[in-house]
């Protein structure tokens, strides 16, 4: 066969390929257009999941009826002003998008220059252009698209239900109306309303106006339970909001990038993510982040892909240290604050059950049964002197009150414990069951895990003294042997000297065993078999080539979660305000290094509605 040249449909058709793979990727090109024609309004309207229809109103500068036949030519396009291809200033500037569309589809245009007496048409079908001719027409231009693909029936065998390409429809347009809360959007889907988002009110700041835009789409919970993020370096700028560790999912499908404005899935962007949240979340779990990049066009390649999905750095390790910093620093200023989302799934989860048989014995004529268990720590609590329930519970033997649950006199609160309430985290009551701590706020309650609290302050102390020079030791006072298979013996040994650093010196003891001399002094009493067991399994998971300090977090999470006061220990009421202070004044302390929340807090009015008072 000799070599010949394609006809201008198929090549268009081929271009449509690349450019138009879904009724999505057709919204996203129309859209962005509308953008870059500072349209303020853009109202986007879809039939049979886009395929019978899509149709994208906007009210921006319009066109000329010259420029019409133009604007459906392949590589035409207003917004490449020099030949600079690294130059990009606009969302849309290959001149693919109206081409590759009408190849494949009837396509119509109508549009209306602000101050033109009347506007124009032009219909494209399968490729054929036709004439310009006047029309009816509000400012701004209208773009519709009828029986996407009929021109490639091939095409359509790939689509997915029209469910599916509605919602990645509808996904498209929510990431666009992110970065651009200036813009009204709306999306009519086969006559229903699906999504809406107001243009943000002119007398917020623009960081208003974006997590008012933010809440708009991701929720009020997202805007209650995130930090802002605010980062410059080398000329390149770093804004958005990041939810706190405690506010996350199972998923990274809520995390959104935008480069100038453009939103991008780069695989840069989710390793920073997963970076700068090491220290707080598990693998199985994943931030809620919206980050905005701006830089200078120059320092960023967008003409990567044809969809324009996805981006090239000219600085990639520069945009990654702007990226883990600007969270890292935004989380650090957080201190121990925990999400709201945390207070609120505790109170779903109470849900007032009846007890039948739990009546029976406080009925009239009917004693309650001997329960040493109520005793030793229920009869104090009937009418709230959680103060004194303490100190039963600390008591070295049991209660000998009555046999029955008696009414009791409301304790006062010491004057001296007054001011303890003031504190975000209150005063110390009370502990249940060895591990959850009761503390009074002024305006509520907090239950704090005492476990996963203490672990997580341990955890920031280690790298702190990390940060400083090293981890102080201390010795045991008999060495201690613990015996292991020959293998985690031999891991354990080998990395002996990088464990010394972090406070653990040990040695190898024959075979299949080693000998513990110093032990973190954070540490205390805790568990050193257990920690060096753990710590062989840990290693059998790195890559030998991979120091400790490269996989800090993990080797310093399981010597915390050793070194902290464990479930089950009971507390003294000085230990429990010592706890919650501590944490009160320790970043991150809000979770645990796994993500899960080391407390919850109940607001007044929330406990007051589980009793039907409001």
């Amino acid at each position: 066969m000799t070599i010949r040249r394609l006809p201008e449909t198929l090549v268009n058709r081929i271009a449509a390929g690349e450019v138009v793979e879904r009724p999505a990727s057709a919204v996203k090109e129309l859209v962005e257009n509308a953008l870059d024609a500072g349209a303020r309004r853009i109202d986007v309207t879809i039939t049979n999941g886009g395929r019978g229809l899509i149709a994208v109103a906007d009210d921006g500068i319009g066109m000329a009826p010259e420029d019409l036949p133009v604007a459906v030519e392949r590589h035409a396009t207003s917004k490449l002003p020099g030949e600079d291809l690294l130059d990009i200033r606009w969302l849309g500037f290959r001149g693919e998008a109206l081409p590759s569309i009408g190849a494949v589809s009837r396509l119509s245009l109508t549009t209306r220059q602000h101050g033109a007496d009347s506007g124009a048409q032009l219909d494209v079908e399968g490729g054929r252009v036709g004439q310009v001719r006047p029309a009816a027409a509000g400012y701004g231009t209208k773009v519709e698209v009828r029986d996407l693909f009929y021109a490639v029936p091939a095409r359509l065998k790939f689509l997915k239900s029209e469910r599916t390409e509605a919602m990645a429809v509808a996904e498209i347009l929510r990431r666009l109306a992110m970065a651009h809360p200036d813009v009204a959007f709306s999306l009519t889907d086969d006559g229903r309303s699906v999504f809406r988002a107001d243009a943000a009110q002119a007398e917020l700041d623009p960081e208003g106006r974006r997590l008012r835009r933010l809440a708009q789409i991701l929720g009020r919970d997202f805007s209650d339970n995130a930090v802002a993020i605010n980062a410059e370096r080398e000329g390149i700028r770093l804004s958005g909001h990041a939810g706190l560790p405690t506010y996350n999912r199972g998923n990274a499908q809520h995390q959104f990038l935008f480069v100038n404005g453009r939103p991008v899935r780069d695989k840069l962007f989710v390793g920073a993510v997963r970076g700068a949240y090491a220290d707080f979340l598990g693998h199985d779990r994943h931030p809620v982040v919206a980050l905005f990049l701006d830089l200078p066009a120059e320092q960023v390649d967008v003409n990567v892909h044809p969809a324009k999905a996805e981006v090239r750095f000219r600085d990639p390790g520069l945009v990654r240290g702007l990226i883990v910093g600007g969270l890292r620093h935004a989380l650090a200023e957080a201190g121990h604050r925990a999400s709201t989302t945390v207070a609120q799934g505790a109170l779903g989860a109470l849900k007032p059950q009846s007890a039948p048989s739990m009546a029976l014995p406080f009925a009239r004529g009917n004693p309650a049964p001997y329960r040493p268990e109520i005793e030793r720590y229920s009869p104090v609590l009937s009418d709230g002197a959680l103060a004194d329930a303490v100190r039963y519970y600390h008591a070295p033997e049991p209660y000998a009150g009555p046999t029955g649950l008696q009414p009791q006199a409301r304790a006062e609160i010491p004057a001296a414990e007054a001011p303890l309430q003031a504190y975000p985290l209150g005063a110390a009551r009370a502990q249940l069951h060895a591990t959850y701590i009761v503390a009074q706020t002024e305006n509520g309650i907090v239950i704090v895990d005492q476990h996963a609290a203490h672990e997580r302050l341990v955890y920031e102390r280690m790298k702190q003294h990390l940060a400083a020079g090293g981890v102080p030791r201390q010795a045991l006072l008999l060495p201690e042997v613990i015996e292991l298979n020959p293998a985690e013996a031999a891991r354990v040994a080998a990395r002996a000297d990088e464990l010394a650093e972090l406070g653990l010196v040990l040695e190898a003891f024959g075979d299949g065993a080693v000998l513990v001399r110093e032990v973190p002094a954070l540490l205390g009493d805790g568990d050193v078999k257990g920690l060096v067991r753990d710590l062989a399994d840990d290693l059998a998971e790195y890559d030998a080539a991979l120091s400790l300090k490269e996989k800090l977090e993990e080797v310093c999470g399981t010597m915390a979660c050793h070194g902290s006061v464990r479930a089950g220990r009971r507390l003294g009421v000085d230990e429990m305000n010592a706890l919650l202070r501590q944490m009160e004044a320790t970043p991150h302390s809000g979770q645990c290094n796994h993500g899960r929340p080391t407390y919850v807090e109940l607001q007044l009015g929330d406990i007051e509605k589980l009793f039907g008072r409001r």
